[in-house]
């Protein structure tokens, strides 16, 4: 049995559970349930004929969450899945709608503590970075294998690293010497690479780190598609909040949202426009909600989170998509 930990802070708690507005007897899903953090929160919210629906693609944390949530409620079921298999789940579960979905974009402290996950360049471990650790592809794998100009393209699309290129020179180079095994080599050789980071206290590694985990993970792969599939289950008025902790992911959230809510992302004129402008959604957050000075105080690694809540029309008046 794993331990399961009593310090954990999830991010945005408060804020995050009033846009759900969680109703009693609802239908909730968490897609990264994490250490359980708001869910522990809904299943308090749901009454006794309420269900939670709880999805973690890292098998130790899901079963930390399950220890901690599972005594408290008579109605949840655990899944070891990518949140993107949301509609499996739902029709194995013979599910058709929901109240309310979470989906929070970030990697845990747990996650990021470990040395042995191989997240973190703060401390030397295997160069891992899998959130399903029975996936097969490693950030290892990645950085000795991929060709320059893919590595290049990694670090700029999903680090927004100024100098990528350089950086995967430098590992091409470093890599034909020995092999890059180890968090701490990787980092050593991007430090290097750069040179002393222009900004105070953020280490040169930073977004080349940032990059190779959203590939292991194929974080961004299919998320606009798959915020849309969500809002396709949601019940009349049901809400779908979405944490993300870097710009790349909340671009996607944001403009999904928009497209959703009929609005052009296209910005072309007339005829032109490509978009549905088929209004599925209403917007709830006109700006993401974002720690407050309070919060920051005690976690302060919640700095970056933006939350954005929609709420789901009532598809009898759309003609969109359409539903599950």
């Amino acid at each position: 049995m794993i331990a399961v930990e009593t310090d954990h802070l999830p991010v945005l708690l408060e804020e995050t559970i009033d846009g759900l507005d969680v109703r009693p007897g609802g239908i909730y899903v968490d897609c990264t349930l994490g250490l359980g953090g708001h869910s522990e929160r809904i299943v308090q919210l749901l009454g006794p004929s309420g269900t939670l629906i709880a999805i973690d693609r890292d098998k130790d944390s899901l079963e930390i969450a399950r220890q901690r949530i599972q005594p408290l409620h008579p109605h949840c079921s655990f899944h070891h899945e990518n949140f993107k298999n949301l509609p499996l789940i739902l029709r194995n579960l013979q599910i058709q709608q929901i109240d309310g979905c979470l989906i929070d974009l970030g990697v845990s402290r747990r996650q990021l503590t470990i040395p042995e996950r191989g997240f973190s360049f703060r401390e030397e471990g295997p160069l891992d970075m899998r959130m399903d650790q029975s996936q097969q592809t490693t950030a290892e794998l990645l950085v000795n294998r991929l060709p320059q100009e893919e590595l290049a393209r990694i670090f700029k699309e999903y680090g927004e690293e100024p100098q990528h290129r350089k950086v995967a020179g430098a590992i091409v180079a470093a890599r034909q010497k020995e092999r890059i095994r180890t968090t701490a080599q990787l980092a050593d050789v991007v430090a290097q690479a750069k040179g002393k980071s222009r900004r105070k206290g953020i280490h040169p590694a930073t977004q080349v780190f940032q990059a190779l985990r959203i590939e292991v993970n194929q974080e961004l792969e299919g998320l606009d598609r798959f915020l849309e599939r969500v809002i396709d289950f949601l019940a009349p008025d049901g809400r779908l909040a979405a944490i993300s902790f870097h710009s790349l992911e909340d671009r996607i959230t944001k403009k999904t949202f928009q497209r959703e809510a009929g609005r052009c992302i296209c910005f072309r004129p007339g005829a032109m426009c490509t978009c549905p402008r088929v209004e599925r959604v209403e917007i709830l957050t006109r700006k993401p909600i974002t720690p407050s000075d309070a919060e920051l105080l005690h976690n302060p690694s919640a700095r970056s989170a933006k939350l954005r809540i929609v709420k789901r029309l009532n598809p009898v008046s759309t003609s969109g998509r359409g539903g599950a």
